[in-house]
């Protein structure tokens, strides 16, 4: 598969994910002055918008930092050294979760599931109840990106509360592509990061906190500087808001402009276009034979996974769409290396997006001898999206 002829690159990862041209564009203008008014305006603005978007009225703090930066300032603000913490996990990025609390010197409680299958708000809740003493704080994630699995926040907040203990979720993958209503369902804590499908560069991560949460982190008051909540909720409640660090000025800049685009857009139409992607791809891959990895959910709508055929050089698939194709899509991580592969769909994607990926998946599967009808994939695809309308990103 020569590459001369397929040289326009295409990002199908779930993140970093596509940006909007009036995001990159934005970047480009002269930097500002963190403390000055224009900066100000933007900042407070955007602040505004990731309510909305969080739907919460909490605030929503901010880092300089990759989502995995969030995810480290909810342990460092809930996790005493010594102290009870629970772990729920079914995936990469859930067993980042455990990595973090045993950094910071937890008496870990960690319930490893299976990956590909949901986490079991029943077994955490036995896990919660069986504990010595009680746990502050659960740590779980929402959309699973290294298997697009999407678990049952809204039960496992409903166990957290009957234990008394804080839930922080991950939804780094989520936050925007798929709805949590974090107030409605009583979610303490949520993370996420600006590089997926918020549809920003990478370097900024946020923490919706409730005041039930950054009271818990106050009577915690060691341990962290840069990442203190209450350091930062004070700043950011300030008239005008303040940073107490100095904020990515022009990914602050980005924020803003794709926020407004989500506001211009519509929640639940955003919410419904990543519906339509993810069908779109599911028939897709189904259509050519290839087994979804994970439970059948149509709320999974962030990444899109596949069992490879054992026949093929699994490992070689996401390497052909690369190099060949130009398409970057992500195989599996860890134990699943080589055996699946998740075309994602989270942030500025369209329905052709999913046809050139479905496409390039069937080109680079027939190249490593897997048999399949040339346009089958594309075809399925677009009967789901001629349904839906095609969706195509606002902007």
């Amino acid at each position: 598969m020569s590459p001369g002829i397929y040289n326009k690159p295409y990002l199908m990862t779930a993140g970093p994910t596509p940006l909007p041209p009036e995001v990159s564009q934005v970047m480009a203008l002269p930097i500002l002055y963190h403390r000055a008014p224009g900066f100000i305006e933007i900042y407070e603005r955007a602040l505004s918008g990731l309510k909305t978007v969080f739907q919460t009225g909490n605030d929503v703090l901010s880092f300089a930092a990759s989502g995995s930066g969030a995810l480290e300032s909810a342990v460092a603000n809930l996790v005493e050294a010594g102290e009870p913490a629970v772990v729920a996990s079914a995936g990469k990025f859930g067993e980042r979760w455990a990595e973090l609390c045993e950094a910071y010197g937890a008496d870990l409680t960690h319930l490893e599931f299976e990956w590909g299958t949901k986490i079991d708000p029943e077994q955490v809740d036995q896990a919660l109840a069986g504990l010595d003493r009680p746990a502050k704080a659960v740590f779980v994630t929402y959309s699973e990106t290294s298997t697009g699995v999407l678990h049952d926040v809204e039960t496992l907040a409903q166990v957290a509360r009957r234990h008394d203990t804080i839930l922080a979720v991950d939804a780094v993958s989520a936050m925007g592509a798929v709805s949590l209503p974090q107030d409605e369902w009583g979610v303490d804590v949520v993370v996420a990061g600006s590089q997926k499908a918020l549809m920003c560069p990478p370097g900024l991560a946020f923490a919706s906190v409730s005041d039930r949460a950054l009271e818990a982190a106050s009577a915690n008051p060691t341990g962290r500087y840069y990442f203190d909540w209450n350091k930062t909720a004070t700043g950011q409640r300030k008239t005008p808001a303040d940073s107490p660090f100095t904020p990515a000025v022009s990914v602050w800049r980005a924020l803003d402009v794709a926020l407004g685009m989500i506001e211009t857009e519509g929640l639940d139409n955003v919410y419904s276009r990543h519906a339509a992607l993810a069908g779109a791809a599911r028939a897709g891959i189904a259509a050519i034979g290839l087994e979804r990895f994970g439970p059948d959910d149509d709320r999974a709508n962030v990444v899109t996974a596949a069992h490879l055929p054992d026949s093929i050089d699994g490992a070689g698939v996401p390497k052909l769409m690369r190099d060949g194709l130009g398409i970057t899509v992500a195989g599996g991580q860890g134990h699943l290396k080589g055996k699946i592969v998740r075309i994602a769909h989270c942030g500025y994607y369209g329905a052709f997006d999913i046809v050139v990926a479905l496409t390039g998946l069937e080109m680079a599967l027939i190249e490593l001898g897997y048999d399949c009808v040339p346009g089958t994939a594309a075809g399925a695809a677009e009967k789901v999206l001629i349904e839906a309308g095609s969706p195509e990103p606002v902007g």
